[in-house]
């Protein structure tokens, strides 16, 4: 798996296809906690794949993305800043705690051309489409 948050910034690096997991593996990224499901939008264009989602609350450092194959998993927590009990609580709708999605992409894209960008909370993947509009030809044998 590639770990596209390599760093603390709003927006991010490329990295390169060989990079493995860098030790990055918080204690609310082990897969037997519950969590909710985020929410995505995916579209293309003729060059891209695009992967949106709103991440109100939630720090670059919370966030994990990882590739395998056609699989793009997005990883996060949002954090509450204090605990409520339920005498003080007159409505809770936001999810808080860990959340993640894990998409399946409908084409194959370049893992060295990857850019995860998190501005004004809401977080962009935008991945490489290998075969963009590369049409193929078959040649028909008789």
């Amino acid at each position: 798996m590639i770990n596209i948050f390599k760093n603390n910034h709003q927006k991010f690096n490329k990295i390169e296809a060989h990079e493995e997991d860098d030790g990055f593996s918080p204690e609310w990224l082990d897969d037997n906690l519950p969590e909710g499901q985020l929410l995505l939008d995916v579209y293309q264009t003729d060059d891209k794949i695009i992967v949106k989602s709103t991440m109100a609350g939630v720090s670059p450092e919370n966030l994990f993305i990882s590739l395998n194959h056609d699989m793009l998993t997005i990883k996060g927590r949002r954090e509450y800043d204090r605990t409520l009990d339920d005498s003080e609580a007159l409505m809770q709708e936001c999810y808080w705690g860990s959340f993640s999605r894990t998409v399946i992409l409908p084409e194959e894209v370049d893992p060295k051309k990857i850019d995860a960008v998190l501005e004004n909370g809401v977080l962009t993947v935008s991945l490489d489409r290998i075969y963009k509009n590369r049409q193929i030809k078959v040649k028909i044998k008789s």
